[in-house]
């Protein structure tokens, strides 16, 4: 299963790579409109959506959003992208509350129709604004590609970071406390600190590339942690749906991986808060 996951993450890295530097934004929003989708088809699947003209129809609505942002955006007097800032800023303010469903684990936790209603709302406040917020940061005028491409550094590092902060140093700084045992039980604050220290570190490398003033580089680096921090909310909120609905994966696409949303749970949280907070503190 190692070795399956290697080459799984050798073919899946490179190719996130080549498409971030290479493709124009327009292409690179469609591309990663079409993982969304499937990230999203994944999702509906987990909050009990069995019947598959049901999720199609779901899907069509999420896919019909996105259209009405990029026409609601077009304009032939401002490059700026206003409906895709306010729902960047929208997800957001949706990861502050997952964080509080987080801390409630029963909540919305059956197959009723109430908590399939907020499960299929939190679906599109998770997916849609991350699309904006990559959106975002591709179509900035100085570096746009490379800004985004930090991001998925600084996401790999905090998750490569963990793990091996994890196993060497798990159970032995905070008297073996777990980061959210009923959620993920195999996560450690060891962990935590590990993978947002190594993040830090690429942020740094990072904003030098960028040719980052250095007035601006500790606000790079605090935009980078935070970052860091909701994207491990996106992936213990992936968790919880899991859990929730009985699975380990949400598909089998990539082999060794899962699918498609257990690969970009952590990015679905930190590209809004990454392309907010960049945009806030003007770097």
């Amino acid at each position: 299963m190692t070795k399956t996951r290697v080459l799984a993450a050798l073919v899946m890295g490179p190719a996130a790579i080549a498409a971030v530097l290479l493709l124009p934004t327009a292409w690179l929003m469609l591309v990663s409109a079409l993982l969304c989708l499937a990230a999203l088809w994944e999702w509906l699947k987990l909050v009990d959506i069995e019947d598959s003209l049901a999720r199609t129809v779901l899907l069509a609505c999420n896919l019909g959003l996105m259209v009405a942002l990029v026409w609601g955006s077009r304009s032939t007097r401002t490059s700026a992208l206003p409906l895709f800032e306010l729902t960047a800023m929208l997800g957001v303010v949706w990861w502050l509350l997952a964080l509080l469903w987080m801390l409630h684990y029963d909540f919305a936790s059956g197959s009723d129709s109430r908590a399939r209603i907020a499960k299929l709302v939190a679906g599109t406040v998770a997916v849609v604004p991350a699309w904006c917020a990559l959106a975002l940061l591709h179509a900035e005028p100085s570096h746009g590609p490379a800004w985004l491409l930090l991001v998925l550094l600084l996401v790999w590092a905090a998750d490569s970071g963990a793990y091996f902060a994890g196993r060497r140093f798990g159970g032995q700084w905070f008297g073996g406390r777990k980061l959210a045992p009923r959620i993920s039980p195999n996560k450690s604050l060891e962990g935590l600190i590990g993978g947002v220290v190594l993040a830090a570190l690429v942020a740094v490398a990072g904003a030098l590339l960028l040719d980052v003033p250095t007035a601006k580089l500790a606000e790079v680096i605090v935009v980078a942690m935070v970052t860091v921090l909701f994207s491990v909310a996106g992936d213990l909120f992936e968790s919880l749906l899991k859990r929730h609905a009985g699975v380990k994966d949400s598909g089998t696409l990539i082999p060794g991986h899962g699918g498609i949303l257990d690969r970009v749970d952590s990015l679905l949280a930190a590209l809004p808060v990454f392309a907010v907070g960049k945009a806030w503190l003007g770097f």
